[in-house]
């Protein structure tokens, strides 16, 4: 019994690993429950997501990443092992051969941690590939052709912008500016204006149901629950879509800017391709309501989201281990 290649979209806020041949096998939130006092890992994916914020002092739930790199080594190791584990494709003989997508401009240090981490947990050979080229892939984007393609990829802590063609990445910019920094933002808002204090999962609960980045594109409003500043007590508000937009207006405006400045670096032959192709969002981000229209307008060219965008770099990792071999002779690190 010899163990399945697989595919790794480590995420700042989700994890999906793609087993060669089956496809994605496992979507769970990048966070570790532990305890403080012994260091044990108690829960790990979904269960610790429950946690957050909501945990006695003993029990702390971490996001083992942080802007798309490894911030505490040994959990991402822990939360690793638990989730291969976890899917079984370690053969008797053999362990699994794993590829790891990484955003554009993390150092070497960056990379050589992902790998180690990925190798304690039971990987066999790993490989690092940049993650708007894997989501281009998994988005069925033709990027081995010598034409241009572009990607947006918004995940959970980075914002990958690239211009595509041959197969490798001609201009890129990764920005630390995503999903989490979305729900910072609201949740600071609703900090400063109605001086109530809520948590992360409220925050992100908004930005899912109320949110917009296109100002009038949605009108929609919703009642939260958190905790008052001056008096202490719970307390019930109201939030709507336009004064969302307004706190989300400085971040989305950096994701903006960080595609015009790809477009401005891309030779004026690809630049013509992508009028014609139009850009391409993924990732969880690319959910955000509003963003693709406000892009279009912003940058001049056709802005179209992937179909199940958090899924475009776990697929791309699917179709990269179908061509492991060949790309084993190549560049893939």
């Amino acid at each position: 019994m010899f163990a399945r290649d697989i595919g790794i979209d480590l995420g700042t806020a989700n994890v999906l690993i793609h087993v060669k041949g089956k496809g994605i096998v496992l979507n769970e939130p990048s966070v570790v429950a532990m305890d403080k006092n012994t260091g044990k890992v108690l829960e790990v994916g979904t269960e610790a997501y429950r946690m957050v914020g909501r945990t006695p002092g003993n029990i702390e739930a971490i996001r083992p990443l942080k802007d798309g790199v490894i911030a505490d080594f040994d959990v991402t190791e822990a939360m690793l092992r638990h989730f291969i584990n976890k899917i079984d494709v370690k053969g008797f003989f053999t362990k699994p051969r794993m590829l790891i997508c990484c955003p554009t401009n993390i150092t070497k240090v960056e990379q050589k941690a992902i790998k180690e981490a990925a190798e304690k947990s039971g990987g066999k050979k790993v490989y690092l590939e940049e993650e708007p080229k894997v989501a281009a892939i998994g988005a069925g984007m033709e990027i081995f052709q010598p034409s241009g393609n572009m990607v947006v990829d918004i995940g959970g802590g980075t914002t990958d912008v690239a211009v595509l063609s041959m197969g490798n990445i001609v201009t890129a910019q990764s920005i630390k500016m995503a999903g989490d920094k979305f729900d910072q933002e609201i949740l600071q808002h609703i900090k400063r204006t109605y001086k109530l204090l809520i948590g992360e999962r409220t925050a992100e609960t908004i930005k899912i149901n109320v949110a917009t980045v296109f100002p009038g594109s949605r009108e929609e409003e919703i009642e939260i629950r958190g905790r008052d500043m001056v008096s202490g007590l719970p307390r019930t508000i109201t939030v709507g879509s336009a004064e969302i937009e307004e706190a989300l207006r400085e971040s989305v405006a950096l994701i903006v800017q960080a595609a015009k400045t790809v477009l401005e670096h891309t030779p004026p032959e690809l630049s013509a391709d992508i009028i014609d192709r139009g850009v391409i969002l993924t990732g969880g981000g690319a959910l955000i309501h509003g963003i693709d229209q406000l892009l279009a307008e912003e940058l001049k060219v056709p802005v179209l989201i992937a179909d199940e965008p958090i899924h475009c770099v776990a697929k791309g990792t699917g179709i990269l281990l179908e061509n492991i071999d060949k790309a084993e002779k190549s560049k893939v690190i």
